[in-house]
């Protein structure tokens, strides 16, 4: 299921990006296991443990923390497990100007553009983008990897819902389980973001986690639990009722990690900032 909704922000405009050269690795020894599910070579995600999601800007974590999503140009926080937060099927801040080649273009060749975040698409509908994008995305997990994360999440999975139907979901999961498999090839676990819709296909792939925003509000945490288990990590947002907080702990707080914060994800101590847990 879809919603017209503002999603999380990343904070303030980043460095330009730099895009990588490695080609994609094919994932070794991922075969099919049981409904499908590929077995995955990674640790166990620690479902159930508190989770900080800080990609508005990283700061020290509460101490019963256990995990902490950063974005992918930060550090990760030593003693906790750690997800690199990558926008693989977007473009963000300013880096437009490194994608020339892989954008999603209008027929009067301006690109398509997300309207809530004002960023433009990339264009995941031809095997030669997809392998770019693979280069750039795939350059940004091994350098996760070799920064010490422990998993990526990989955001704008729906992104094709904002192409004017020049893309299709069957065009963003392949560029998808290349991303996976370039993630278990560096020892990283790989997390889904958001598409309710789209959970057992994208299990199927061998993503090993997800992480769902505001699942409590529209009534969709369901379909990802079902499909991950324990292994979620839901986002409740501090602009919408309390209640979610509350309905979602009673629900699942003694299984998933829940987490409500302020829609800006503002740093500890900044004005504005909320981070609830059950």
């Amino acid at each position: 299921m879809n919603h017209d909704r503002m999603r999380r922000r990343r904070g303030a405009a980043r460095a330009p990006l730099v895009a990588g050269a490695a080609a994609v690795l094919l994932l070794a020894g991922c075969v099919a296991g049981a409904e499908g599910v590929a077995e995955s070579p990674v640790g166990e995600f620690p479902g159930g443990e508190r989770p900080d999601y800080q990609l508005g800007g990283p700061y020290p974590p509460a101490e019963d923390v256990g995990i902490v999503v950063r974005d992918h140009r930060e550090a990760p926080e030593q003693g906790r497990y750690n997800v690199c937060y990558l926008n693989a099927f977007q473009v963000d801040d300013d880096g437009e100007g490194h994608w020339a080649d892989a954008l999603l273009l209008l027929a009067d060749g301006a690109p398509v553009i997300d309207p809530d975040w004002n960023e433009p698409l990339l264009d995941t509908s031809d095997a030669g983008t997809r392998e770019k994008i693979a280069d750039v995305v795939g350059a940004w997990i091994d350098g996760c990897a070799e920064a010490g994360f422990d998993a990526v999440e990989f955001d704008n999975l729906d992104s094709y819902l904002r192409s004017g139907g020049a893309l299709t979901a069957e065009d963003n999961l392949a560029l998808a389980g290349d991303l996976v498999a370039r993630a278990h090839g560096r020892g990283l676990a790989a997390g889904q973001k958001n598409s309710a819709e789209l959970t057992k296909r994208a299990r199927s792939l061998g993503f090993d986690f997800a992480v769902t925003e505001e699942c409590q509000h529209y009534d969709e945490c369901g379909a990802f639990t079902d499909a991950y288990g324990a292994s979620v990590i839901e986002i409740e947002y501090a602009d919408q009722p309390q209640a979610n907080l509350a309905e979602a702990c009673s629900e699942r707080g003694d299984t998933i990690s829940i987490v409500r914060r302020d829609r800006e994800l503002l740093p500890a101590g900044a004005e504005g900032h909320v981070a609830q847990w059950c």
